[in-house]
C-alpha cells in the first residue's frame, strides 16, 4: 500500500495550517488564495520551485536604519536569516534550511561568515538526496570544527563526528546492542580521518581541504564490513544501513505531524524513501498531503516561525537587531542551538520560553501601540467591538470559540472598570493593545 492522502476539504483553513507547517504562516490573503489550487498543487507550489528565491521588500537594517552586518556584528548573522524566511518566495525551502540547522545542529564556530555559509549550503541541498546533504554537511567547514573533524588524523582519531553522525544524524541512539557498537564508532573515526585547515591571524580558520597524509589508509571494519574506508565510505555505510530509512522518516515527519506514524504509513514512507534513492522530496510532500496533517492534533510552531509568521502577517520587516536576542528569550536563536542534538521541541512552550514569545509579540505591537491620550476614535466600542478592531489588525486570524470568548469577557472586564468619563476612551485605547498582544500569544496563534 502507498501512504495515505488527505481527501477531505482543503479551504483555507487547511491550506493555513500547511503554511504554518511547510513554512512560516500565511501573508494576508495567502490562505485563501492557496486552497484555490486544491491539496497536490498547493503543496507542489511549496516544494518544487526552481531557480534563486527572490527576495521582495525592503532590506534588513538594524534600528538606527543602518545595513547589517551578518559577518560581522553580533547577531546580524540571526537577522539575514530571519530576513530570508520573511522576504523569501519560496518559504518552504528555508523552511527546510531551518530544519535541517536543527538536525546537524552547528553551533558557534568562531567565525559568523562560515555560519552562514553552511546555511547556504542547506538551503541548496534542502530537497534533493539525502546523501548528497549528508556528505556535503560532513565536509562543511563550520561543521569540521564544531564537531572537531579538522583535527582529526591517523595519528590522534577523534570520535566526535563519527559517533554523531550515527546517534544524531542517520541511526539514533545505540541500545546496545543495535544499530551499532563503540567499535563502530572508533572505525568511523578513522574512515574520517584527513580533513584539516590553515589558519590565518586576519582572516582566521582558511583553506579546508583533505590532506591524504593524515587519512589512516589502513583497513577498517564498521557494521561488520571491512575495507579500505574513507569519508566517503563512512557516510555511505551509514546510510545503507537498514536502520537509517526508519529514523530518518521518524524524524522528518516530527518536524510537521506532532504524532507518531502508524506502522502502515512509517512502512510507505520508508519504502518511498529507499525507492526514491533517499530522496528527501517525495517524503516531504507525502507527509504534507498526509491525512494526520489536517486532522490530527495541532502542533507548536518552533519560536523561529512563530516570530517570522507574525512579521509576514504585519507585512513589517527586519529593521531591528532586537530579533537576536529575542529569539534566544523565546527558545531557539539560529546559529546557536544548546548541542549537538539541536533543540528540544517539546519544550517550545514552557514557563520560560514562553517569556520570550510574550516580548516577541510586544516588540512587534509596541511601536505601533494607540496612545492612551483621550484621542481613541470609538468611546463606545464595547468588548465584541473591540475585539473585532483587533483581530483585524491581525488580519483576521483564525480564533477558537473558548479564546474569544475568553477575550470578550476581558473586553468585558475592561468595561466594568470605567467609573468616570475621561477613563472612555484611555481604558479602551489600552484594552485594544493588550487585545493585540493577547491574540497573538493565545494558544490558537501559538499553535497550528
Amino acid at each position: 500500500m502507498g501512504v495515505p492522502r488527505y481527501s477531505g476539504k482543503f479551504g483555507a483553513a487547511q491550506a493555513e495550517r500547511l503554511l504554518w507547517r511547510a513554512a512560516f504562516g500565511p501573508r494576508p490573503g495567502e490562505a485563501k488564495d492557496l486552497a484555490k489550487l486544491g491539496l497536490a498543487k498547493a503543496v507542489h507550489s511549496l516544494t518544487r520551485t526552481s531557480g534563486a528565491p527572490k527576495l521582495s521588500g525592503p532590506e534588513p537594517r538594524d534600528q538606527d536604519g543602518y545595513p547589517i552586518a551578518p559577518f560581522d556584528a553580533w547577531g546580524h548573522d540571526i537577522l539575514w536569516w530571519l530576513d530570508r524566511m520573511v522576504r523569501t518566495d519560496q518559504p518552504h525551502v528555508e523552511r527546510m534550511a531551518l530544519i535541517w540547522h536543527d538536525w546537524f545542529a552547528t553551533g558557534d564556530v568562531g567565525s559568523q561568515k562560515l555560519g552562514v555559509d553552511q546555511k547556504v549550503m542547506l538551503r541548496q541541498k534542502a530537497m534533493g538526496s539525502f546523501d548528497e546533504l549528508l556528505r556535503a554537511v560532513t565536509v562543511d567547514p563550520a561543521m569540521l570544527i564544531w564537531l572537531s573533524g579538522n583535527e582529526n588524523t591517523k595519528y590522534a582519531p577523534n570520535e566526535n563526528y563519527g559517533r554523531e553522525v550515527m546517534e544524531l544524524f542517520t541511526l539514533g541512539v545505540s541500545d546496545g546492542t543495535s544499530p551499532y557498537t563503540e567499535t563502530d564508532v572508533r572505525e568511523q573515526a578513522r574512515a574520517l580521518t584527513g580533513w584539516t585547515n590553515d589558519w590565518d591571524d586576519t582572516l582566521g580558520y582558511v583553506n579546508f581541504h583533505f590532506d591524504a597524509s593524515l587519512h589512516d589508509k589502513k583497513s577498517k571494519t564498521i557494521f561488520g564490513q571491512t575495507g579500505m574506508w574513507d569519508w566517503e565510505d563512512s557516510c555511505r555505510l551509514v546510510l545503507e544501513h537498514p536502520a537509517h530509512a526508519p529514523y530518518f522518516v521518524n524524524r522528518l515527519w516530527r518536524h510537521f505531524i506532532p504524532t507518531a506514524p502508524s506502522a502502515s504509513t512509517l512502512s510507505a514512507l520508508v519504502t518511498l524513501y529507499r525507492d526514491s534513492g533517499r530522496k528527501i522530496r517525495p517524503v516531504v510532500e507525502s507527509i504534507l498531503m498526509h491525512p494526520d496533517l489536517y486532522t490530527g492534533q495541532r502542533l507548536v510552531k518552533p519560536p523561529v516561525v512563530f516570530i517570522v509568521g507574525m512579521l509576514k502577517a504585519r507585512r513589517r520587516y527586519i529593521d531591528t537587531d532586537a530579533w537576536a536576542w529575542i529569539t534566544d528569550l523565546a527558545g531557539q536563536q539560529p546559529f546557536a542551538p544548546p548541542n549537538v542534538s539541536g533543540w528540544d521541541e517539546t519544550r517550545w512552550l514552557d514557563t520560560s520560553t514562553f517569556q520570550g514569545r510574550w516580548t516577541a509579540v510586544a516588540q512587534m505591537v509596541e511601536p505601533e501601540a494607540i496612545a492612551d491620550d483621550g484621542n481613541y476614535p470609538d468611546p463606545k466600542e464595547d468588548a465584541k467591538e473591540a475585539l473585532d478592531r483587533a483581530l483585524a489588525y491581525w488580519h483576521r486570524p483564525r480564533l477558537s470559540t473558548p479564546t474569544k470568548n475568553r477575550l470578550i469577557s476581558f473586553g468585558n472586564d475592561v468595561e466594568g472598570a470605567i467609573t468616570a468619563d475621561w477613563e472612555r476612551k484611555t481604558y479602551r485605547a489600552l484594552r485594544q493593545n493588550a487585545l493585540r498582544l493577547l491574540i497573538a500569544t493565545s494558544p490558537d496563534q501559538e499553535t497550528s
